[in-house]
């Protein structure tokens, strides 16, 4: 194996497919490392691949081959040499242990030459694939929307596994994007051309948060998604994600939203953010408890720290319906201001115990339902 490529690519490469390699000791050795492949397929390309199991990655970049070969090698120390070396071509050459597969690599990058032992690549695990699975097309912008708008709100408890995911339900009118830790429900509605009506599948949050990555540097527009019952693969142009599907029935968010509401609070979106973020510094020496007192134009934001401080703060508001006092998680309030891009936002209220729906003015693709807190004393 001989191959040349830029530094800078291969290290933005590297670094995109190491977030798939096991953090902790793996139960396979060879799991600790990423395959590097060089093949002369498309003029000559580099691949790279990072697979714990769960999730897969393969990145590729343009390099001039000139023996072709592949060898997997240790991601850490590999990324750590990678990374500080001067912007150059590197030159990989592989070298044969006692056998003939390859059992190191030598990296040639100006000045410095780095000799770094690995593994057979014969012995790495192939990725799933599936020829029978399900496909639709996605655009990329639409799918990142769904993704920023709802991964917040994933659980992060473990033993609420199937919570750990974003789940995918296709609709009549399109796709719907849906997470909950059991606190709250963020829900996004996305039009879609494809027939999805059969697709009902929940994809790790982990998995999704590495596509966003990997979206955000993709001058792809569309992404090919293919399923089955237990993986889903999405495929760009030189990149390819992998991921087992959380197994488990997701709840059934659609009950949960209430039908009707008999308060509507409207507020300035930007002024509410700031007011939470000043109000939670005194919260979070507590409980991160706000209490809000809502009257016909204004809502008083209220936290007490008992042997701390307190704090109140006031918003003009629009209140159609009666007064209210109530009170919420304020990092469960700030979460999906964040994710919104509208001017003003409606807080849609029955009750001081009953569920909360937050939504943008004039809109029903994002909603946000959350649960209140009940006040004792």
């Amino acid at each position: 194996m001989k191959v040349l490529c830029p530094q800078h690519l291969f290290n933005q490469h590297l670094a995109l497919v190491s977030r798939a390699v096991a953090s902790a000791r793996p139960v396979q050795p060879i799991l600790a490392n990423i395959k590097l492949e060089g093949s002369p397929d498309q003029g000559g390309v580099l691949r790279l691949t990072g697979y714990d199991l769960e999730l897969g990655i393969v990145s590729q970049l343009p390099a001039q081959v000139i023996e072709p070969g592949a060898v997997t090698l240790p991601v850490r120390l590999l990324g750590d040499i990678v990374s500080r070396l001067p912007n150059l071509d590197i030159t990989l050459r592989g070298l044969t242990g006692d056998g003939d597969e390859l059992a190191a690599i030598t990296l040639d990058c100006g000045a410095g030459s780095y000799q770094i032992r690995g593994m057979g690549a014969q012995d790495f695990p192939h990725l799933p694939e599936l020829p029978e699975g399900e496909s639709l097309y996605l655009s990329v912008e639409q799918f990142l929307t769904g993704i920023r708008k709802t991964l917040f709100a994933i659980a992060t408890d473990e033993s609420k596994h199937i919570l750990t995911g974003v789940h995918l339900k296709g609709t009549g009118a399109g796709l719907e994007f849906a997470t909950t830790d059991g606190h709250r429900l963020a829900l996004m509605a996305l039009p879609q051309s494809d027939e999805l009506l059969g697709l009902d599948l929940t994809v790790p949050g982990r998995a999704l948060q590495e596509l966003e990555r990997m979206l955000g540097l993709s001058p792809a527009e569309l992404l090919e998604a293919r399923y089955d019952r237990s993986q889903i693969i999405f495929t760009m142009p030189d990149q390819t994600l992998t991921s087992r599907l959380l197994e488990g029935q997701y709840p059934n968010y659609g009950q949960l939203l209430p039908k009707n509401f008999a308060r509507q609070v409207t507020i300035n979106r930007k002024e509410f953010i700031s007011v939470l973020e000043r109000i939670a510094v005194i919260a979070s020496q507590k409980n991160n408890i706000v209490r809000l007192e809502i009257t016909s134009d204004q809502i008083a934001l209220c936290v007490d720290a008992p042997d701390v401080g307190s704090g109140r703060e006031e918003i003009a508001v629009e209140l159609v319906g009666d007064d209210l006092t109530c009170a919420f998680n304020v990092k469960y309030l700030m979460d999906p201001l964040k994710v919104m891009d509208c001017l003003e936002v409606q807080l849609n209220l029955n009750g001081a115990v009953q569920p909360a729906v937050l939504k943008p003015v004039d809109s029903t693709d994002f909603q946000y339902l959350i649960m209140p807190v009940q006040i004792r004393g």
